[in-house]
């Protein structure tokens, strides 16, 4: 029993001394954190990002009821007038989103489905409202990128 322990020990002592090629320049595991990292602060937890589009509350679209349609100014270099609209969402939040497309007929109560997707120009406006779901139609005459308007294919003559 004695002689099995002390074969047992040395094979083990033996497995520990040689190292992998990957360990060979190291003196420590990589996961290991310095005594200057860690004065440094290393291991503090980084903080996650909240969503870019919060009201959504993770939802890919959300269904809202217009209470407000205007137009909006964008900022310094751009010269436009954005027609936007202020939607109050089914989970009870109130956004200010985005008329994509030439022509609409939103108007005060139109239900509409909104998407993500910030207007860079325009403060505070981080929503896009979807042409041609529920009360908003899809915009009339457009040939190309037709699934991002909702405009149906044309008839061909």
């Amino acid at each position: 029993m004695l002689s099995t322990l002390s074969l047992w020990s040395k094979t083990v002592s033996a497995v520990f001394r040689t190292k992998p090629a990957s360990f060979q320049f190291h003196t420590f595991s990589p996961l290991q954190v310095t005594l200057n990292q860690v004065l440094r602060g290393a291991r503090k937890k980084k903080k996650k990002k909240p969503p870019a589009s919060a009201a959504l509350n993770g939802n890919p679209f959300l269904k809202g009821v217009c209470t407000k349609v205007f137009t909006m100014k964008p900022k310094k270099p751009n010269s436009a007038i954005r027609k936007v609209a202020r939607v109050q969402l089914s989970n009870g939040r109130a956004i200010t989103a985005y008329i994509p497309g030439i022509g609409h007929n939103a108007q005060e109560h139109s239900v509409v489905l909104v998407r993500g997707g910030r207007v860079q120009d325009c403060p505070g406006v981080k929503y896009h409202l979807v042409r041609g779901a529920y009360d908003l139609a899809g915009v009339v005459g457009r040939i190309t990128s037709r699934s991002k308007y909702g405009a149906k294919k044309p008839k061909s003559v």
